[in-house]
C-alpha cells in the first residue's frame, strides 16, 4: 500500500507543480514498455478507445469493464511508473470501477460526464474520490467535461461558460484536475485557468491544437494523446504493408523495441 500510496503522490505532484506533464497513451504492455524506456517520461495514461480497438470492441464503455481492468492492471505491472486510466464514464458504477483499477495498481484516472445533468455528473466525481480516501491514496482524479465535444452549433461563449462552471463544481467535489478534450483555444485556455487557477486543466494534444510549449507558459497541468498514439502506431504499420507491398521492405531507421 505504501508503494501505490508513494505512487500516486508523486502523480499528483506531477499534475499540480509546474513544468506542464507530457503524457503518451498506451494501450497494452508493450506499449506501456515503450514509452517507458523513453527519457523523460514520467508518467503513462491507459487510452480507453485504443484498448477497447486492440480487443475489437467500438468506443463508449461497450468492452467488459473487467476487461478493460485486467488490461488496465497489464499496463501497470509493465512498468515502474505512475498510471492513470481512462474509466470512460465509469461504467455504470464510477466508484467501483474505481475501486477495482486502484486494486490493480491504478493512481488516477479520467471520468467523463457525458454532459448528464450536473447533480448526476458531481455524484460520480464524488464517488470516485472518495473510493480513492478508502483505498488511503490521493488519487489523481482528472474530471472531464464534454462541453466541447458536444457543442453541436452553441455559441462558443455559452459552451465555454458551462465548462468552466462544470469544471468549477468538479474541482470543489475533489477532482484535483479537469480534462476538456475538443478544440481549446489560447483564449479558451486563458478563461479556464483565470477561473479555477494554474495547474487544474487539463488538455488533449491533437492536430492544431496550441503548441505545448504554449501549454506550459499558460499554466496547463497535463496534455494527453488519448486514442491519436495508436493511430501513430498504426500508421507505422499500415505504411510498412504498403512498402511490402510495392516489394519494398523495412525502413532505413528501423530498430528492435519487442
Amino acid at each position: 500500500m505504501t508503494e501505490l500510496r508513494d505512487r500516486a503522490q508523486r502523480l499528483l505532484d506531477l499534475h499540480t507543480a509546474a513544468p506542464l506533464l507530457k503524457v503518451v497513451n498506451v494501450w497494452d504492455a508493450i506499449s506501456a514498455r515503450v514509452v517507458t524506456e523513453v527519457p523523460g517520461v514520467e508518467a503513462l495514461a491507459s487510452a480507453s478507445h485504443s484498448i477497447a480497438a486492440s480487443y475489437g470492441y467500438e468506443d463508449g464503455e461497450n468492452i467488459p469493464v473487467d476487461l478493460m481492468i485486467e488490461a488496465v492492471g497489464r499496463i501497470v505491472a509493465a512498468t515502474h511508473l505512475p498510471v492513470t486510466a481512462d474509466l470512460e464514464a465509469g461504467y455504470g458504477d464510477p466508484g467501483e470501477t474505481a475501486r477495482k483499477a486502484i486494486g490493480v495498481g491504478v493512481v488516477g484516472a479520467n471520468l467523463e460526464d457525458q454532459m448528464k445533468p450536473l447533480p448526476e455528473a458531481v455524484k460520480a466525481v464524488e464517488a470516485v474520490v472518495r473510493a480513492g480516501e478508502q483505498a488511503g491514496v490521493p488519487f489523481v482524479l482528472n474530471a472531464r467535461t464534454d462541453a466541447f465535444v458536444r457543442a453541436g452549433d452553441r455559441p462558443h461563449e455559452e459552451v465555454l461558460a458551462e465548462a468552466i462552471e462544470r469544471g468549477r463544481v468538479f474541482l470543489e467535489a475533489g477532482a484535483p484536475v479537469v480534462f476538456v478534450p475538443g478544440k481549446v483555444s489560447e483564449a479558451d485556455i486563458e478563461a479556464f485557468v483565470d477561473a479555477w487557477g494554474s495547474q487544474r486543466l487539463t488538455l488533449i494534444g491533437a492536430p492544431g491544437s496550441v503548441p505545448l510549449a504554449r501549454m506550459a507558459e499558460l499554466g496547463v497541468a497535463r496534455v494527453s494523446f488519448g486514442p491519436f498514439s495508436q493511430s501513430v502506431a498504426l500508421m507505422a504499420l499500415q505504411d510498412l504493408t504498403r512498402d511490402v507491398v510495392a516489394d519494398g521492405g523495412l525502413p532505413a531507421d528501423f530498430r528492435v523495441l519487442n
